[in-house]
């Protein structure tokens, strides 16, 4: 699924490069699920960036879903992560101006695919996180950890590839937490989905098939999950 050589990735900061990757391998095998850890401005959410076509790397190829996205121009990028990845980001992104429902049924729109099937499918990811009766409202009545729990299935709803999630349980109580990362497992039963989570939660950590750490522009296997 995920085939990352020798990616260079940095930053301009008060006219200095700060290189966050350097010279990275990564691989990830279908279906599987990995928890990328380490500290704040490690690179975590550098590396969900690349996978996601988010941006290309400095050096290095990045292939995910055999597609080999260094070689895609931004529309391409644009097209390939709208159609395969589900993205959960820290700040959440959902819509202010349209309602729950709405926010899920976003991505269903912009890929050409809202039927009726689709509107079913996000009605019944709401039942699944405990917001099925909150489809018709709109985030800002939200709690941080409902709009947290939208943020999840909106990047579910269109049965991904590959789900990049950073922090996803952040703004989550425990019972809440487990629940969500319950639906990952499902659905990475029902649909083979494959899923790379940056998190500083050993819950969330303890749940994946793998721990990698990352520190110093490398990364390296973390303690078995």
């Amino acid at each position: 699924m995920i085939d990352v050589r020798g990616v260079v990735k940095g930053y301009l900061e008060g006219g200095r490069r700060r290189v966050v990757l350097d010279g990275v391998d990564f691989t990830v095998a279908d279906g599987e699920q990995v928890a990328v850890m380490g500290p704040s401005g490690s690179g975590k959410s550098t590396l969900l960036n690349l996978l996601g076509a988010m941006e290309p790397p400095d050096a290095g190829t990045v292939r995910v879903a055999d597609e080999d996205l260094t070689s895609l121009n931004e529309r391409g990028r644009t097209l390939f992560r709208r159609r395969r990845i589900g993205f959960v980001f820290q700040e959440l992104n959902l819509v202010p101006t349209l309602t729950v429902l709405e926010n899920l049924l976003l991505p269903l729109e912009l890929n050409g695919a809202l039927d009726t099937a689709g509107r079913r499918r996000a009605g019944a990811l709401l039942e699944r996180v405990g917001l099925g009766d909150r489809g018709g409202g709109f985030p800002e009545n939200l709690s941080g950890g409902e709009r947290q729990r939208v943020a999840v299935v909106r990047a579910l709803v269109h049965r991904p590839a590959l789900l990049l999630a950073d922090e996803p349980t952040g703004s989550l109580d425990a019972a809440a937490a487990s629940d969500v990362l319950s639906l990952f497992a499902a659905l990475r039963g029902e649909h083979g989905l494959t899923a790379v989570l940056a998190t500083h939660s050993s819950a969330v950590a303890a749940r994946a098939d793998r721990i990698v750490e990352v520190g110093g522009g490398r990364l390296r296997e973390g303690a078995a999950a």
